[in-house]
């Protein structure tokens, strides 16, 4: 197993779980409209998009090493 591949699996299971967070952040916040929760005071729902965002910042920095490399690889072969 490569680096390639290990920032490849990384950078997929970063997204998925980002996408998770930003998922529960919306839903928490339109059940605190409705005066439930789900998080219970854990995190409020701000926290987890910022969390989002910083885990999409790795997954898009990892996506354009990829693209860089591949663009050497095809100048260079």
């Amino acid at each position: 197993m490569n680096m390639t591949m290990i920032y490849h699996l990384f950078g997929r299971l970063f997204f998925f779980l980002a996408l998770g967070m930003l998922s529960v952040a919306i839903i928490e916040i339109i059940l605190n409209f409705l005066d439930y929760t789900i998080l219970r005071g854990a995190y409020c729902a701000g926290r987890l998009i910022e969390l989002s965002a910083a885990l999409l910042v790795f997954v898009i920095t990892v996506l354009l090493r990829q693209i860089r490399d591949g663009a050497t690889m095809q100048s260079n072969p």
